[in-house]
Parts: structure tokens; C-alpha cells; sequence
């Protein structure tokens, strides 16, 4: 499924595209599987096999990639502990190096991410055998048991990968699937793999508009899709998005939440902000802040993110630039240093120092003090 291009010539497929016989391995027709056959997958069909066919071979083979590239990312965080799982430095088995991704601080949180994978594939299989509540369980994918705050960045990313990895042999209808699908899409997301994440999301939604699902979760996708044309630099092109998908959340209410339109409303200020159109962001922000802070509460992350954003449209306003002591401009800069200050000390303390979301707030804070100064 989530090889969506032919193996031979890289022609994007359709969902019910050929497979090989012995591998599964996808094609546009048998010429493309001749070809590709005679080229070499003659000497690796048997292996693929093997492992699980294709997109099983294929998800191990990205996980194993994945925890490499979060061990080296971790390495000078965890030198010299042990995981609090296994209490090993070294995993017995697969021989992998330590991470941590999450807000925890000191020795805290230090794991193998395949005692992560080990820990939460235990959970839900007891959990689906006992018929017990699932969420929880399946919040073990992304969340730290210890801090309860989500992973972030390439650990996030491996964790995605094991998920789909976990759960890629189940059928299409199958929930645990198609929610693992959704948890390899975040967390490619959080490790700035965005091309391959909007692959990702563009087969989620094909199917789940063959499902005929609700018009919500079409909209959510769509956001999360917007997300990745942001990621790729397509700002213009994520905005529209925005719009589109926040005027529909409007016409929805009431049969949505007040937390989901706050959520629609915040990401379209980010992508005002990112297209220059500062002065509609400050606006448009000054309006929903509130409602936001209702909605999800201050520590929310989601909340933070606005808020930083409304402190930049703040001090990177065009009436900045042309500073003049008794002018509205120098109370934007003061009130921006203020906001700016308070974030990054809740988004610290909520999300631990390493979380990426702190290095935009610094740098922002950097911007609005020395804005105050011109």
C-alpha cells in the first residue's frame, strides 16, 4: 500500500494494480514486471519473499534505517546510560545504540527503541486478546510512558516506521492498519521527510474516500496534507488549503468541536505568517487566541505554536521596519518580547528542552529583543 509506484519504471499505481505472484511486488502491467525481472529482481524475488513480501520487506528494511539514523541523532544525549527498559546499554539482540525523543530529563526516558516497539506490541496484543481498552495502549507508539509527552523528531519517525512494519500484513479494513498508517505519516513528519510523507497520506486518503468516510476525517487528512506542500516549501499552495479546510469547519459547526476548529483556525494564521500576509495573521490571530486558549489550554503544544506566531506577525510588521518610539510599532515589539518569553518557558517545561518547537521560540525571542532595540 504504501508502495505506490511501479517497481520498473516508477510510474505512479493505482490501488488495484498487478502484484507478482511469489513477492507481490506491484508493476504497471507484465511488461514492466518482465523488465524488471531480467534487470535483477530475478536474484532478490526469493528474498523479498522471504521477508514478508514487499511492503513487509520493504517497511523492515526503512525501520532498520530509521533507528540507525535516531541512535546518531541521540548518541551525545545517551552516552553513557542504559535503557530503562532492558537496563542494557547495547540491545542484546539487535545491537542498536540508545535514543530519546521525548521531554524526559537527567536518565529519564533513555530506551532502545526496540524495547519501545517490544513494550508497546505487548500492550496491544494483550489488549486486543482481552478485549480491553485500546487507546492507551496504542498511545505507547508515540507517547513516553514516563513524561507522557510525544516523541519527537527521528525517534518519532523510527517508532512510525516499526508501527507499520507491525501492523502492514493487515488487511485494509483492518483498524490497527490504517491507524498504523497514519502513525508512519507523523512520524516522517516529524523527521522532515515530508515527499515521502505526502505519498503516504495521498494513498491514505484515496482510501479512505473509497470507504466513504465522514467529511471530518477527509478534512483532517487534507490538513495533514496541506502540512506537507508547507514542508516542500509550498506555501502558497498549503494556505489555499487552509482556507478551504477552515471555511468547511465552520459550515460544520456545530457537529464538530470547538478544540478541532480552534486546531483549523491556528494552522491557516501559520500559513498567513509564512506568506508574508502578516498584518491578516495579526488580525486573524488576535480574534481566535482566545477561543484557542479555551479550547485547548495553555500547555497544549497546539496552542503554543499560534501563540509564537502571533508574537512574530507582532514584531515582523511591516510597521516595524520603520520604528518610531511613541508609534503603535514599539508596543508590538514589547507585548511580542512578553508572549515569546512565557512560551518558551511553558513549552520548555511541557515538551523538555530538546524539542525542536523550543529552537523556533528561541530564535523568535532573539528577532523580537533585538526589534526592541532598533
Amino acid at each position: 500500500m504504501i508502495l505506490t509506484n511501479c517497481a520498473a519504471c516508477a510510474a505512479p499505481l493505482a490501488h488495484d494494480a498487478p502484484r507478482s505472484v511469489r513477492c507481490k511486488t506491484r508493476y504497471c502491467n507484465s511488461t514492466c514486471q518482465h523488465d524488471h525481472w531480467r534487470r535483477g529482481h530475478k536474484q532478490i524475488c526469493k528474498k523479498i519473499h522471504r521477508g514478508g513480501n514487499a511492503e513487509q520487506y520493504h517497511a523492515d528494511n526503512k525501520y532498520k534505517g530509521a533507528v540507525a539514523v535516531a541512535v546518531e541523532a541521540c548518541a551525545d544525549d545517551t552516552k553513557g546510560q542504559t535503557c530503562y527498559i532492558c537496563t542494557e546499554a547495547v540491545h542484546w539482540k539487535t545491537k542498536e545504540g540508545l535514543v530519546r525523543g521525548c521531554a524526559c530529563r537527567g536518565t529519564a526516558g533513555v530506551a532502545h527503541v526496540s524495547c519501545l516497539v517490544e513494550q508497546a506490541k505487548i500492550l496491544m496484543a494483550e489488549g486486543e486478546e482481552n478485549h480491553l481498552e485500546m487507546q492507551p495502549r496504542w498511545d505507547r507508539w508515540h507517547t513516553c510512558s514516563l513524561c507522557e509527552q510525544n516523541y519527537h523528531g527521528v525517534v518519532y519517525c523510527a517508532l512510525g516506521w516499526a508501527c507499520w512494519k507491525t501492523y502492514v500484513g493487515r488487511s485494509e479494513d483492518d483498524q490497527f492498519q490504517r491507524s498504523a498508517m497514519t502513525q508512519l505519516a507523523c512520524g516522517l513528519g516529524q523527521a522532515d521527510r515530508d515527499e515521502e510523507r505526502l505519498g503516504v497520506m495521498e494513498v491514505q486518503l484515496a482510501y479512505e474516500k473509497r470507504m466513504g468516510v465522514h467529511e471530518v476525517t477527509i478534512l483532517d487528512m487534507r490538513s495533514e496534507i496541506a502540512d506537507c506542500h508547507d514542508g516542500l516549501g509550498r506555501k502558497e499552495e498549503a494556505l489555499e488549503f487552509r482556507r478551504e479546510i477552515y471555511a468547511r469547519y465552520l459550515a460544520l459547526s456545530p457537529d464538530v468541536s470547538a478544540r478541532s476548529i480552534s486546531h483549523r483556525a491556528l494552522c491557516l494564521s501559520g500559513s498567513l505568517n509564512d506568506t508574508g500576509r502578516r498584518a491578516e495573521a495579526a488580525t486573524f490571530l488576535r480574534k481566535h487566541l482566545p477561543e484557542a486558549r479555551r479550547a485547548l489550554g495553555v500547555r497544549d503544544p497546539t496552542y503554543l505554536c499560534p501563540r509564537r506566531n502571533y508574537a512574530f506577525s507582532l514584531y515582523r510588521d511591516d510597521g516595524v521596519r520603520h520604528y518610531q518610539d511613541d508609534g503603535p510599532s514599539r508596543d508590538n515589539v514589547v507585548e511580542a518580547v512578553a508572549i515569546l518569553e512565557d512560551t518558551s518557558s511553558t513549552a520548555r517545561q511541557i515538551l523538555g528542552p530538546a524539542h525542536p518547537l523550543n529552537d523556533g521560540i528561541q530564535r523568535y525571542l532573539v528577532e523580537a529583543i533585538e526589534a526592541r532595540f532598533v
